[in-house]
């Protein structure tokens, strides 16, 4: 099939021009496209109205009655904070400096154990496999002790420099975060540890110090009674309001994203001790906030709409998801969530220690955000039943030779976040294919769909998330417009829902194991710049892309508590795609801001079957050398 001269994007911006000498060329819409909410109505409502003679149990149609109501307001919020060509998602209309949120919660009088700290230049790191290893298979597991529980957390949510300029200094972390805002905390639910705690233990982690702050001991029993043995438990949060600050409604994305990407670098860090993670995803948003002891935050009281005011309350962390970190190579084990709620249950009535501090003095309130959060949260779900440990799967192998030798620690303390591409640098061919490998699933010679493969396997669900890519500098490919199925099963339905006239074909070179394909040819610079908020960042690199998931059925399958989930996938992927950026030796950024709608118009997708999530881009950095680096490690002294 010959590639089409060229396919239209009707987008609905005055500023958008048709590109000359280029096989993709822009129309432009009708100023403005309203969206009615009625559109988004689940397919299954209309299929019980059609049923509607058959006999019910009325408590089960109030249930799915009140799932599909919980299902509306998650596609309300999607739609709603939707940035547009004439319309940006509501948020401040500036920054409010004076109340910039604390970047870092302490439990004030909370018992403060300093853990470990570690090399991080090539000649003295002696206990950091190379990178590109871990791709292939994990090291043997290490116990569990005070210098490994260090090394994990320095390895994935620690600090990572200090930056300095002028009369402004802030931190940057491993983990990274929209706008460097960083709401997610992290929490360690853990057996007796030497030299940490003569008894099973929650800690809260604290960054700025790589420390751990002392929440309760839990019973003696815990471990023993409901989990294999060297295993332990990470809890992640979010606090909404670091975010909102700056983003407003839109900030929900943006936490989810942070709490995927918390998820892909402790995944990554564990790897290097030879641990596996997986989330305990049947557990309920009751069963996490006791577990956590986020209880002891007052319930906040949402608005019926957006105000500003002294909120203290808003400061509360949502609890997220539980992650368990065990042996690499363990055998299958039971976990039986309904006892185990139970035995949570009662952790209320521990003595927890430690007042929260405050974060802001001032606040403003985005009411939909808290309406959404509090409709997706996740109900215990799995009463009893084997926990899947699925085999570890290696990933494909093109071009090894692409990686620089980095240490997974040199890899991940060393990823920044770039804020301009140099337009100038390109990648070969085999690298981008190498890239992309490592974004897949389910690893070498497997059909791509369940998450098996580092750092995904720490996800509970089948791929939902696929790529769409703008190539720009890659020596050997064509510029263009290509998609990476990253489910296979999806495939069809994606051809479908796409242009009928892209060409959905493999591109020269391809390995057979990688489902790329090209969909048009031409040079994509401007439109993918157009698309993300008209940032050069997404033209100047070797590509950009946009994460696309399997949305509304995703919602409608599961339940909405898969709306953040798909968030989350997104950030893992994000993550993989930072770490492969840097193991070559160049730089990357994700990218919250762009127009949601434009890009569906670009691909073909009609409703919300099909959603973008998340944009990234990936290319050679511009390095501002007015910003001087500064260590992790003693730091300044300062909350920023």
């Amino acid at each position: 099939m010959l590639v089409p001269s060229r396919f239209s994007l009707p987008l609905n911006s005055p500023h958008f021009h048709v590109l000359p000498s280029t096989s993709v060329s822009l129309l432009s819409l009708p100023n403005k496209r309203m969206i009615p909410i009625t559109s988004f109505s689940s397919p299954s409502s209309s299929a019980a109205a059609s049923s509607s003679s058959s006999v019910k149990n009325p408590s089960k149609q109030e249930e799915e009655a009140e799932q599909q109501e919980k299902v509306a307001q998650a596609l309300k919020y999607h739609h709603q904070t939707k940035h547009s060509f004439t319309d940006y998602a509501r948020g401040p209309r500036g920054l409010d400096w004076a109340n910039q949120p604390n970047p870092f919660r302490r439990y004030i009088s909370a018992p403060l154990i300093p853990l470990h700290h570690f090399p991080t230049d090539k000649q003295t790191i002696v206990d950091s496999p190379l990178y590109s290893s871990l791709f292939h298979s994990l090291p043997p597991p290490k116990l569990i002790s005070e210098s490994t529980i260090s090394q994990l957390f320095y390895d994935s949510l620690a600090l990572s420099a200090w930056k300095t300029t002028g009369f402004s200094t802030w931190s940057l972390r491993v983990n990274p975060s929209s706008g460097n805002l960083h709401p997610t905390e992290a929490y360690l639910i853990a057996p007796p540890i030497e030299s940490l705690s003569d008894s099973p233990f929650v800690a809260h982690y604290a960054p700025k110090e790589h420390s751990l702050e002392l929440r309760a001991t839990i019973p003696s029993g815990f471990f023993p009674k409901f989990f294999p043995d060297n295993s332990f438990l990470i809890g992640i949060s979010s606090i909404f309001w670091r975010e909102a600050w700056k983003y407003g409604e839109r900030a929900f994305r943006y936490c989810n994203h942070d709490v995927g990407h918390a998820i892909g670098a402790i995944a990554m860090a564990a790897a290097t001790l030879g641990w596996d993670v997986k989330l305990l995803d049947g557990f309920g948003y009751k069963d996490l906030e006791k577990l956590m002891g986020l209880q002891i935050f007052p319930e906040f009281k949402i608005p019926s709409r957006p105000i500003k005011g002294k909120f203290p309350d808003i400061e509360f962390e949502h609890p997220d998801c539980l992650i368990l970190v065990f042996p690499n190579g363990s055998n299958q084990f039971d976990v039986n969530y309904k006892e185990l709620s139970s035995v949570i249950n009662e952790f209320s009535n521990l003595e927890w220690k430690g007042k929260p501090n405050l974060l802001s003095k001032e606040h403003v309130c985005w009411d939909i955000i808290y309406r959404t959060a509090e409709a997706v949260k996740k109900p215990l779900t799995i009463q009893k039943g084997n926990f899947p440990v699925d085999q570890f799967k290696s990933s494909g192998i093109c071009s090894e030779n692409s990686y620089k030798g980095f240490t997974i620690r040199e890899v991940v303390r060393k990823r920044r976040s770039a804020v301009d591409m140099d337009g100038v640098t390109a990648m070969e061919r085999e690298t981008f294919y190498q890239i992309l490998l490592h974004c897949l699933p389910s690893g070498k010679g497997e059909k791509h769909r369940r998450q098996l493969a580092l750092p995904f396997r720490a996800l509970s669900w089948d791929a939902e998330v696929h790529a769409a890519l703008f190539v720009h500098r890659v020596v050997g490919l064509p510029k263009g417009l290509y998609f990476l199925v990253r489910n296979e099963d999806h495939l069809e339905e994606l051809k479908t829902a796409t242009r009928s006239e892209f060409k959905w074909e493999k591109p020269e070179g391809c390995p057979d194991d990688l489902p790329l394909y090209e969909l048009a040819g031409g040079n994509c610079q401007e439109l993918s710049k157009r698309l993300s908020c008209h940032q050069d960042i997404a033209s100047d690199g070797c590509f950009s892309l946009g994460m696309v998931a399997h949305f509304e059925p995703a919602l409608n399958d599961k339940g909405a508590w898969m709306y953040p989930r798909l968030f989350w996938e997104t950030g893992v992927l994000g993550q993989v795609l930072y770490l492969e950026a840097h193991a070559i030796g160049i730089s990357a950024t994700g990218i919250g801001c762009f127009f949601d709608d434009p890009v569906h118009e670009l691909l073909g997708f009609r409703g919300s079957k099909f959603q973008s999530l998340y944009h990234f881009t990936v290319g050679g950095p511009v390095l501002d050398k007015r910003i001087m680096s500064l260590p992790a490690y003693p730091g300044p002294g300062i909350d920023a």
